[in-house]
């Protein structure tokens, strides 16, 4: 029987989310499976793996053939190298002891690079927001700004109407002595 390790889909529409099975090449994608190995959920980011090291481990050595996808997760979680370093082991080029450390040290570079991605993603998406707060602030000065210069001419009217009715009498004092002296040059132009 050709056993397959693969992704067996659940979730809606949009969403997936996705179980990591070994089963019989024959059976339908979400038909019968012989044993669940684990998780793969590509909504987050980093997307989350849950997988059952040991088992999936045992699987590969016993002969089962992941898919394309299957094959990425399980390298990205070491399985696969893993099962290179069993195969040294096996042809004498690897101790045991060496296989371990080789894999310890891979295993600490890979969390190094995921924490990494987690702290980038958290430092971009702070500055991010960062800078939409100082956009929205931008934008709500301006508003005001706005606001303002919309509400500034109608008081600088009611300060010129104010000025004009203030003009206007001293206007007409300086007509009112400018009449009496037309009035003395047309007695004069008279006589």
């Amino acid at each position: 029987m050709a056993t397959k390790i693969r992704l067996q889909r659940f979730g809606k529409k949009g969403k997936p989310f996705y179980h990591v099975v070994v089963a019989d090449a024959r059976a339908p994608r979400d038909g019968k499976f012989i044993e669940r190995l684990g998780s793969y959920n590509p909504n987050t980011n980093p997307a989350t793996i849950e997988l059952n090291f040991d088992k999936a481990v045992n699987w590969v050595l016993n002969g089962a053939e992941p898919t394309d996808t299957a094959r990425a997760i399980l390298s990205y979680k070491g399985v696969l190298y893993k099962k290179h370093l069993e195969g040294g082991i096996r042809k004498g080029a690897l101790t045991q002891e060496q296989a371990d450390a080789k894999f310890a040290t891979w295993l600490e570079t890979k969390a190094g690079k995921i924490s990494g991605k987690t702290e980038g993603l958290a430092t971009s998406k702070a500055e991010a927001r960062k800078a939409a707060l100082a956009a929205e602030a931008k934008k709500n000065e301006d508003r005001a700004a706005a606001i303002a210069a919309k509400n500034a001419p109608v008081a600088e009217e009611v300060v010129e109407e104010e000025v004009a009715t203030e003009e206007a009498p001293a206007v007409e004092a300086e007509a009112a002595t400018e009449a009496p002296a037309e009035e003395t040059q047309a007695e004069d132009k008279a006589e």
